[in-house]
């Protein structure tokens, strides 16, 4: 990992977890060319998931941390994909589902928590398309879920 993507991790007091392992049939991610698909991440953080919807049990700055979690692992795959974050020329795109009550239409500022910290952790490089829609329910009751589209070197 470059030693200024280190030192923003340092600073932003972000230690990377080990890679979390698929819970289903599927891997956590795919080279495809220049491209690396990361499976969609939940909020999980010392073994347990923020879960709830926005709206309703979940207030917006919880959900905001539950996608600053999500982007957080997302970092963790792509360091397991790619051995060094300095191989990430671009993230592309961000898609974020927000898991919210009918009523609930701020899954853009719930989101807002992913995308502030990819760009604080890789500068310009982490500078993304993205959405953020809200969803009826998430895997095991996850209330932001989170993947993403990366160019690498």
């Amino acid at each position: 990992m470059s030693d200024q993507i280190a030192a923003r991790l340092k600073e932003m007091g972000i230690s990377l977890p080990e890679a979390a392992a698929p819970a289903a049939n599927y891997v956590p991610y795919v080279i495809s060319g220049n491209l690396l698909y990361i499976s969609g991440q939940l909020p999980l953080e010392n073994g347990k998931i923020i879960t709830g919807h926005l709206g309703k049990a979940v207030d917006v700055a919880t959900g905001q941390r539950a996608a600053e979690l999500c982007a957080i692992n997302i970092l963790a795959q792509a360091k397991s994909a790619l051995g060094d974050l300095s191989r990430i020329k671009r993230v592309i795109k961000l898609n974020g589902f927000v898991a919210s009550t009918p009523d609930f239409v701020e899954q853009h500022l719930v989101i807002n928590g992913a995308s502030n910290l990819i760009a604080g952790v890789l500068g310009e490089a982490g500078k993304h398309a993205r959405a953020a829609v809200g969803m009826a329910a998430l895997p095991m009751n996850a209330a932001v879920e989170i993947d993403a589209i990366v160019e690498i070197a």
